[in-house]
């Protein structure tokens, strides 16, 4: 970046750096002790929808890379489609496997953006709940290489608990790169998992 783009304001886009996605892990471990959240073991990718038959073949493959892990307990690999028209390309493992499920998720990511489809890229996300029948997602904005969590209310129609994602925030500081800019935390309404 020059001086004409800082005097005009520009900036350069970050970079994306799926290695962040093996945080979870250990940002777990933390929320489980602040919070009382754990893994629900359901995970996914979010793109753009894309077709074609470049991008069918790229989902094919990557189905088949994560359905061929002998050691996942639940139903294979899906894609599903929301209302708002975003695709998803849902993992889900059993709670304790956190870090196959976070695998899973650069798997994805990393086959789709290896294959060029990058750009359509959005958003990964894990799910997680607390005996209080609360849910939370902390989800990756690919674009932007940072984490934010979302929290619906239960049983409200979007809505969701600033509060709880605000304390979060501060809790989750140490284990993840928390993005700053409030305005890019986006709800996902009608996630997979959530």
């Amino acid at each position: 970046m020059g001086l004409l783009d800082i005097l005009l304001g520009r900036t350069k886009p970050v970079a994306p750096d799926l290695d962040q996605l093996f945080a979870l892990p250990s940002a777990a471990v933390t929320l489980e002790a602040a919070a009382g959240f754990t893994p629900t073991g359901v995970g996914a990718v979010c793109f753009a929808t894309v077709e074609g038959a470049a991008f069918e073949q790229t989902h094919r493959e990557v189905q088949a890379l994560l359905d061929a892990d002998t050691d996942r307990t639940g139903p294979p690999v899906e894609l599903r489609r929301d209302g708002y028209g975003y695709s998803w390309l849902v993992s889900r493992r059993s709670p304790d496997q956190l870090p196959e499920l976070v695998n899973d998720l650069h798997a994805v990511n990393s086959s789709l953006e290896v294959n060029g489809f990058g750009p359509q890229l959005l958003c990964s996300l894990a799910g997680f709940t607390d005996g209080a029948g609360r849910k939370l997602a902390l989800v990756y904005l690919y674009k932007r290489g940072t984490f934010y969590p979302f929290a619906p209310l239960p049983g409200a129609a979007e809505r969701r608990d600033t509060a709880l994602e605000l304390q979060l925030r501060a809790t989750l500081g140490d284990d993840l790169r928390i993005e700053q800019d409030l305005g890019r935390w986006f709800p996902v309404w009608g996630a997979p998992g959530l």
